[in-house]
């Protein structure tokens, strides 16, 4: 909305829109004014105690709780009254501001603000910040344009606000104004009685600008009731915040209540208020900068400080600089998996979740479907797919192509077909979950004759070995019934896809109704809900696996991996249906685990010698 019509919105920009050119945010300096006060009372320090360290956080909130010295953490006065507390004297805090100004340098952000405003895309930029980060980069986009094609800002403050309003009178356009001053003011509004007396000029060409242009708001907390106050104000007016209003912050959850009252101040009035959640002002105005059509100079200008890329593809060392140590990882290949799914056309969307619930309110078992919108893709029996939409008019039309790394629907199907495959005929029971799949081994049943016994016993044998204690059982003291197993994962890494499992001890506790935590399948399919207490045989879990060292996850690890391919060449089906019946899925999983052995020297590979 804002790429449509820039012009239509004016800006009002706080201390968190300056965080990323390296000044200090609001947070940072309550921070930092607690620390000076709690050294100057308690008599630590000031060496001694890290504002970043969680503990010494909690131990200076725990010493002004007990003291009335500030107001509660997190209220909208909290900033002001540490501020004066800690340096009395308007001179002082004047120094304070402008040393932690002098750490600046207009960031990313600045630039495409700087951009906006000297092509006269912004009209207007509101500022409760002291620094002059916003004059300086306008300034330097100033002298990239040619002298007929640049806006010449107009900047004001506290002791020169003549100049805003004449600015909005005669809609000269852009200006900056800075609300609590300039760091070169001989006034500036930091405590909480200045800041109640918010220049009566300032306020009201806030509250006039609002009746003219919608406001894009960033970094800013609302801490401060004078602004507040001003915004609240120009809700009475006509058409006020013509082109709505967008407030940007880290997250939703952080809004104070000032400032959740005046968005719903202004639905009410019928003024479109939206949160916009963006972790920085810098990605923000990446995205913003996207879609502007910047002159050349200006947009070259703007690329040269973006920032650099967090997360990158690094490239797998292909030559082995060591043999030794040798690191045994709990995955195998997928050499083959299923491409395509067969394709269930219905007459309206509808969701994966509400395709399963179908196919269970049918009794159809034998089958796994993932919704792409108004086409369902499924493995398992045709003449049951059917049966199972029937109600939606559902037809078989082909097959569909899957593309499990770019499409999550694919992934999940896949992913779900191959927790089932790797269980069938073999004594192990697959549980699909939301937070991810999981395969046990299956108990003896009651039931079971000398052959299933005995087949059972040959599956097992190499897991039995690896692990020398009981596969399945009863927890002690407790009888929890437990079974050794795995959690499953579908990965891509070097260009192929990976089996990862991790085995576990999975114990079954008593289960109520109500937990939306555990949703057991048997699996997707289920629909109740349940409630597991706090487990309280944890202990008896790490003590099983403290004791297991190298040489028996070794052991481990290349049992499931051979238990996983099977006996057949490592091919496994999800139902083993005929070819004419449907679309089934077929894997081919390597019994041989994935190794690595380190690329580099290092002084931690040498310590035992050569």
């Amino acid at each position: 909305m804002f790429c449509l019509k820039p012009q239509q919105f004016a800006w009002l920009l706080g201390a968190g829109a300056s965080a990323s050119a390296g000044i200090p945010t609001g947070y940072a300096m309550i921070q930092d004014f607690k620390k000076r006060l709690f050294c100057q009372l308690s008599g630590v320090g000031r060496r001694e105690v890290d504002t970043n360290d969680p503990l010494w956080i909690e131990r200076m909130h725990l010493f002004f709780r007990n003291r009335a010295v500030l107001p509660p953490a997190d209220d909208p006065t909290e900033y002001a009254a540490a501020f004066e507390a800690v340096f009395p004297a308007p001179e002082d805090r004047r120094k304070y501001i402008e040393e932690a100004i002098r750490k600046g340098t207009p960031s990313f952000s600045h630039r495409v603000i700087g951009s906006l405003l000297t092509t006269s895309l912004v009209p207007c930029v509101f500022t409760t910040n002291f620094d002059n980060l916003i004059e300086t980069a306008t300034t330097i986009t100033d002298q990239l344009m040619p002298p007929d094609k640049r806006a010449v800002m107009t900047v004001a403050a506290i002791d020169n606000a003549d100049r805003v309003e004449r600015c909005l009178r005669e809609s000269s356009w852009p200006f900056l104004a800075k609300l609590h001053g300039d760091f070169q003011s001989v006034e500036l509004k930091n405590t909480t009685k200045e800041l109640k007396e918010q220049d009566s000029k300032l306020r009201q060409v806030l509250t006039t600008t609002c009746t003219r242009f919608g406001l894009v708001v960033v970094g800013y907390s609302g801490r401060d009731s004078s602004v507040m106050e001003a915004l609240t104000d120009a809700l009475s007016k006509n058409n006020s915040f013509p082109s709505g209003i967008f407030w940007v912050t880290r997250s939703s959850k952080s809004i104070l209540p000032s400032v959740t009252e005046f968005l719903e101040k202004s639905n009410k009035a019928g003024i479109s208020a939206s949160i916009v959640e963006s972790p920085t002002f810098d990605e923000l105005a990446g995205d913003l900068a996207d879609g502007i059509d910047f002159p050349p100079i200006l947009r070259q200008h703007v690329q040269e400080y973006k920032p650099k890329q967090i997360l990158v593809s690094t490239p797998f060392a292909v030559h082995e600089k060591r043999k030794f140590p040798i690191l045994q990882c709990s995955a195998v290949p997928i050499l083959s998996m299923p491409t395509k799914a067969r394709r269930i056309s219905v007459k309206e969307g509808i969701t994966t979740v509400r395709a399963r619930e179908l196919l269970q309110e049918a009794g159809v078992k034998r089958a796994l479907v993932a919704s792409n919108g108004r086409d369902i893709a499924a493995f398992g029996s045709d003449t049951d797919l059917l049966r199972a939409f029937s109600i939606l008019d559902a037809q078989v039309m082909g097959t569909v192509e899957l593309h499990p790394d770019k499409d999550s629907w694919a992934c999940g199907l896949i992913y779900d077909a191959l927790t089932k495959a790797v269980c069938r005929n073999k004594p192990l029971l697959p549980r699909l979950r939301r937070n991810g799949h999981s395969v046990i081994i299956a108990g003896e049943l009651p039931t079971d004759n000398k052959e299933r016994i005995s087949w059972r016993s040959r599956h097992l044998s190499s897991l039995k070995n690896a692990y020398s204690t009981a596969l399945y059982g009863k927890v002690p003291t407790y009888d929890y019934p437990f079974s050794e197993g795995i959690r499953l994962r579908l990965d891509q890494a070097m260009g192929s896809w990976w089996c990862v499992f991790e085995p576990f001890t999975d114990v079954e506790l008593p289960r109520f109704n109500n937990d939306p935590e555990n949703i057991d399948e048997g699996s997707l399919e289920n629909v109740t809900t349940y409630f597991r207490q706090t487990n309280p045989v944890v202990d008896w879990q790490r003590e099983r696996w403290a004791r297991r060292y190298n040489r028996v996850w070794s052991q481990m690890l290349s049992a499931w991996a051979k238990i996983l391919a099977g006996e057949n060449d490592g091919t496994i089906h999800t139902f083993g249906l005929p070819e004419e019946a449907g679309m089934d899925a077929m894997f081919q999983l390597s019994p041989i685990t994935a190794w690595s052995r380190p690329s580099h020297e290092h002084d931690y590979f040498l310590r035992g010698g050569r």
